[in-house]
């Protein structure tokens, strides 16, 4: 919009501007940005999961009414008090001040996907509201159109446009959508649409504005109205949103924007008449009154004013769909060419001023800064340990039961464990997290995390009375699952998150799979989490496939091997701390690996340090039966040559994490370092010089830190 402005004939004669463009050049970019537009519409609607509203909560339900219908009643009040007189009021009043008043949900969460906050707390509450909102806005916005109609042309013909808006409705909710189920219901579990009927979808849509013209809709409606009745989320709505949306939002949307910026002109307030001031008046009104409404629900509902103040400011966002909506009400004369410039500005204004106060008054992460101690270190050997971990493909179960199992847990050592099905958003704008709760069936009607419910159930009946299980799913972006995480361990209390490697191999060292979005979440939960972390990397497997093993069960013995490499430091100590919880099954056996250097030049541990490591290792010597190895290394190379020659004798190596800590045992390895987010010798270890049919846990204390 600011660019088009720029190149408009108002900062550029023609003589001096920087673009010569024409009015038909103009009005042919428009044509091709609201196309753009009408498509942008109709994957909102696709995205719109209509099911949430009634699961919506008392508070997100009051803000969502409150903050359309307060404004609204306050607008018309104002513009009757200034314009007493005129069929003009009540001609295009109400009608012009839902606009002013209403509630859009794909431009709320358009903000709180940039601002990347779509996944927490206040993003949740506000894509609630929004949608509320933005369901009143339409249902008010057809019935302002209806009171227009039967004051034009009267009564009758108002009831001529319900009766057909309402077979339009039918028709959509009862013929389409069935059809478009079908179509669901035909394509394989876990597959694609077949491409005829992804193309019967899109013919269907490009006839939806003839078709709502006929049934006397307003035709912007009929795009999003259909778009509504698409099943939401994979096959077919995740299909339309990924080969669609890129284009949409990446070239039309962009010109139509450009294209309404160039209509701009502020010689248009040089002709403003009365009814056209009375107008924004009632536009500036509503805009802070909804802020008003926005703010004291929320307070009301014993919400922090900082989050109260950065809910308020999104509930009053404006953005494209309003832009696109005046910009095509001034092509039709609905509304004035002052009308349309005042309200550019308003549009231009808050667009830019609230994604500012957003982030500024608005920092999930704060709440993740945890000054109580959740780590395994500080967790009794005879409490509860409470754990989350994470899946995200089946092959991730597996292997997380079998290291469970390895950790033999009793009643006197118990595990509350939290599992968390991470499921990627797609076709759907509204991230789900879903309760698989054992008594009764999920809110949700779709078969989220159903193997993954049914594998660790058979975990907990196994091993009754010692471990109890909770399973959980979330469906969000890739790049905000890690709030869905912190959040969890956050609301459990929970001293341990154990997240799986975003690489696996074959026996013979070749590539299974690997997916980058799982390495930046590692990272992710790394720096923010509210506990100590994990990674467990898997042990190479059989080209021909993986069942579920047995880790007590050996060729060679019936002991289950496990070894801690400790170079001293909190991770390390942290490593230690959990391996001395796993031993204490008398099938396990644990192996001290103290890597020391040989020259004491250049360590960099602290006197605290020294002694915090003393006082673990003679914790767990007094604890539990292990063998202590101490090995004194000159550099790296020693310690590669020395951990080469040992690990085929365990099953499960556990390391401390020790990022950017480069010590004179590992010298040297920094710089062939490939996974940071494990560490140089969890790295060396993973890495193709050691012929690595054992599993490696990599372990990170609790980080401390400061807002």
């Amino acid at each position: 919009m600011q660019a088009g402005i720029l190149l408009s004939p108002m900062v550029f004669s023609d003589q001096h501007s920087l673009v010569n463009i024409s009015e038909e050049s103009v009005a042919v970019l428009g044509t091709v940005g609201a196309f753009g537009f009408v498509f942008f519409l109709f994957l909102s609607g696709v995205k719109m999961d209509l099911s949430l509203t009634v699961k919506s909560g008392k508070k997100a339900i009051c803000i969502g009414l409150l903050t359309v219908v307060v404004p609204l009643v306050s607008c018309m009040t104002t513009i009757k008090l200034l314009h007493e007189e005129g069929n003009e009021f009540s001609n295009k009043t109400f009608f012009l001040a839902v606009t002013y008043s209403g509630t859009s949900f794909p431009v709320i969460h358009c903000l709180l996907s940039d601002l990347k906050i779509l996944n927490s707390e206040l993003g949740r509450l506000g894509l609630s509201a929004a949608l509320i909102g933005d369901m009143l806005t339409l249902f008010l916005t057809v019935f302002s159109l209806w009171v227009k109609t039967g004051f034009e042309k009267g009564r009758k013909e108002a009831l001529i446009d319900f009766g057909l808006a309402m077979l339009f409705i039918v028709i959509v909710v009862f013929v389409l959508r069935p059809a478009m189920k079908w179509m669901v219901k035909r394509t394989p579990e876990a597959g694609q649409i077949k491409d005829i009927c992804f193309y019967l979808v899109i013919l269907a849509f490009m006839m939806s504005p003839r078709f709502t013209d006929l049934f006397r809709i307003y035709f912007l409606y009929g795009p999003f109205i259909f778009g509504l009745a698409v099943p939401d989320g994979p096959p077919l709505g995740s299909a339309l949103v990924e080969k669609l949306d890129p284009v949409i939002s990446g070239l039309f949307l962009p010109i139509f924007a450009t294209t309404c910026g160039l209509r701009f002109d502020l010689s248009y307030f040089k002709n403003s008449n009365l009814f056209a001031y009375h107008q924004v008046l009632g536009a500036m009104v509503a805009l802070i009154i909804k802020f008003g409404v926005s703010l004291l629900v929320p307070l009301l509902c014993k919400m922090p004013t900082r989050d109260s103040l950065a809910l308020a400011f999104i509930m009053i966002s404006k953005g494209i769909v309003e832009m696109g909506s005046y910009s095509i009400m001034n092509d039709n004369r609905v509304i004035s060419e002052d009308i349309f410039a005042h309200m550019t500005i308003v549009i231009i204004l808050v667009a830019s001023i609230v994604p500012i106060l957003v982030k500024r008054l608005y920092d999930p992460s704060r709440k993740y800064l945890c000054f109580q101690k959740r780590t395994i270190m500080n967790s009794r050997l005879n409490q509860e340990l409470r754990l989350i971990v994470c899946v995200h493909v089946p092959g991730n179960v597996n292997s997380i039961i079998n290291q469970l199992n390895a950790s033999c847990p009793t009643r006197e050592s118990s595990i509350a464990l939290d599992v968390l099905h991470l499921i990627k958003l797609s076709g759907q704008a509204t991230p789900l997290f879903i309760t698989h709760d054992k008594q009764k069936k999920t809110l949700s009607s779709k078969s989220y995390s159903e193997n993954v419910v049914v594998a660790f159930e058979q975990f907990e009946r196994d091993n009754w009375g010692a471990v109890s299980v909770t399973v959980f799913t979330a469906v969000s972006p890739p790049s905000l699952m890690y709030e869905d995480i912190c959040n969890l361990a956050m609301d459990r209390l929970t001293s341990f998150i154990l997240l799986p490697f975003h690489r696996r191999w074959y026996i013979d060292g070749s590539i299974e799979s690997e997916d980058q979005t799982v390495r930046t979440l590692n990272f992710d939960i790394l720096e923010k989490a509210p506990c100590s972390v994990g990674i467990l990397v898997e042990g190479r497997r059989n080209l021909k496939g993986s069942g579920i093993r047995d880790p007590l069960s050996s060729d060679n013995s019936s002991f289950y091997n496990i070894a801690v490499i400790f170079l001293g430091g909190q991770d390390d100590r942290e490593a230690l701390a959990l391996a001395k919880r796993i031993s204490q099954d008398k099938s396990v056996r644990l192996t001290v690996i103290h890597l020391k250097a040989a020259n004491s030049l250049g360590v960099i541990l602290t006197e605290n340090d020294r002694m915090l490591d003393s006082a673990v290792l003679n914790d767990v010597k007094q604890s539990v039966c292990f063998t202590y190895i101490e090995e004194h290394v000159n550099d790296g190379p020693e310690t590669s040559n020395f951990l080469q020659s040992i690990v085929e004798d365990y099953q499960l190596i556990i390391v401390g994490r020790r990022y950017k800590t480069e010590d004179p045992q590992t010298l040297g390895l920094q710089e062939w370092c490939e996974f940071q987010e494990i560490g140089i010798i969890g790295d060396l270890l993973s890495s193709a010089d050691f012929i690595r049919n054992y599993s490696l846990l990599i372990v990170q204390q609790q980080q401390q830190r400061t807002v």
